[in-house]
């Protein structure tokens, strides 16, 4: 009996063992999955979802739909540490994923650009001057005694952005670098949809009031509005016909209808004829108030 319980005991350790080890490999293995290399440092799944989440609610939906930009600036934050490590400016470095590291990086990162660019670029005196003959019908009558010092500034400050962008340049092109392309597709989300512009003149010739929101995945304002949109088409089903346009992909179209600015809330009446436009964010009560305010109810 008691050789019968050792081996039932032995075999249940081998089999929790197994599933330890499955669960290491397959489950636990996401925090270690590598989204890329630079310099032969790791860039993993855990560390993107954990930068993702320092950022603001409402961004973080336009940076999954687009991970590869994101992935981009983390790649180049790396490459910069590195670089200031090489330089001696980074003793203390916390390994990746230590609590408090992210927030002494930035410090470095800060410290170093600020010192790598603090000389301002010399401007020359023929630079201000074609400066102002360009720019002349801008200076408000001012002359270019006036606002050379300003000129000199602008002038200067741009050589430096300059200067930067080659410095970043240089950095990115000399790293090894390996994303892993297939892992960084999976992260990826799919955007909300959109309508087209068949679906907007179907729209019109229904015979109901329209609300179009010309907007953006892109937007953060547009991206706040959605949900409300959501809910406004689900309580006014079959009253009102409640669009959504990406302006990035119909680029004609919103000129047509002259939109300067996203997201742009425009109100049709059941003619089709355009009696209200809102620029910018629009609250629910202000989109139910113009509803009541063209004889729209929900009842």
């Amino acid at each position: 009996m008691k050789r019968k319980s050792s081996i039932i005991a032995a075999i249940l350790i081998v089999v929790l063992t197994a599933a330890s080890l499955f669960y290491l490999f397959y489950f636990g293995e996401s925090d270690r999955q590598v989204l890329a290399t630079v310099n032969g440092e790791k860039i993993t799944v855990n560390d993107f979802n954990q930068e993702i989440g320092k950022v603001e609610e409402q961004a973080r939906g336009i940076i999954r739909e687009n991970p590869a930009e994101f992935l981009e600036g983390m790649i180049m934050r790396t490459l910069i540490l590195q670089e200031a490590e090489k330089q001696g400016l980074l003793p203390d470095r916390e390994k990746k994923g230590r609590e408090g590291s992210v927030s002494s990086e930035e410090v470095v990162i800060k410290e170093f650009m600020e010192k790598r660019f603090s000389s301002v670029p010399t401007v020359s005196r023929e630079e201000i001057e074609e400066f102002y003959e360009i720019y002349k019908d801008r200076m408000e009558g001012k002359s270019l005694e006036q606002t050379a010092t300003m000129i000199e500034q602008i002038i200067g400050q741009g050589k430096q952005q300059k200067q930067l962008e080659q410095f970043v340049g240089d950095l990115r092109k000399s790293a090894r670098i390996d994303i892993d392309e297939k892992r960084l597709k999976k992260l990826a989300v799919k955007p909300p949809d959109s309508n087209t512009e068949e679906d907007f003149l179907n729209a019109l010739k229904s015979g109901k009031p329209v609300m179009v929101d010309f907007g953006s995945n892109s937007c953060i304002p547009c991206r706040q509005i959605r949900p409300i949109l959501h809910e406004v088409k689900k309580e006014y089903s079959g009253k009102v016909e409640v669009l959504v346009i990406d302006v990035y992909k119909y680029k004609s179209f919103a000129g047509e209808h002259k939109i300067q600015m996203i997201p742009t809330l425009i109100f049709f009446d059941s003619n089709g004829k355009e009696v209200y436009r809102h620029q910018g964010f629009m609250s629910k009560n202000l989109i139910l108030e113009q509803f009541r305010e063209m004889g729209i109810s929900s009842t």
